[in-house]
């Protein structure tokens, strides 16, 4: 049973409305960057596993992970509701955790990764956006929280 108290609207009374959309101003083009990089890293990882998992199977695996937190953080967004909202911002802060400790890794040991990840060099390869997009996705998520206070 959950505890959550479902969002209402100004309707007599009370009756359950929308989850308050997290898609508006900067979170649309969050969603639509999420979701582009949910497409990216599926296909890549899909790809790789299935044609070259022996070469680089920690790379592939990663890359996987990254596909599943891009493609979860990109559902709780356009899901929207306060619920939502604080998934999304612990998944983000997970993503930065992921890309900064991959990305490290990949500078400070390159035989560990003979093929990069989405997270390699801090995500140099998909033009930094792995490294840029939780922290933004962090501030506007915050934003989203203080707005509602």
């Amino acid at each position: 049973m959950s505890t959550e108290v479902p969002e209402t609207s100004g309707a007599p009374g009370g009756a359950p409305a929308r989850p308050a959309p997290l898609v508006k101003g900067p979170g649309l083009l969050l969603v639509w960057l999420y979701g582009v990089m949910s497409v990216g890293a599926v296909s890549r990882s899909a790809y790789q596993i299935a044609t070259e998992f022996d070469h680089a199977p920690l790379a592939y695996s990663l890359s996987a992970v990254a596909a599943a937190v891009y493609a979860f953080i990109t559902y709780t967004l356009v899901r929207g509701g306060e619920a939502a909202r604080r998934a999304a911002l612990v998944c983000c802060a997970v993503e930065l955790a992921g890309v900064l400790t991959v990305g490290t890794w990949a500078l400070a040991d390159p035989s560990a990764f003979p093929d990069s990840t989405v997270w390699s060099d801090y995500g140099r390869g998909y033009l930094f956006i792995p490294v840029l997009l939780p922290v933004t996705g962090i501030l506007w998520l915050r934003k989203r929280a203080a707005a509602r206070a």
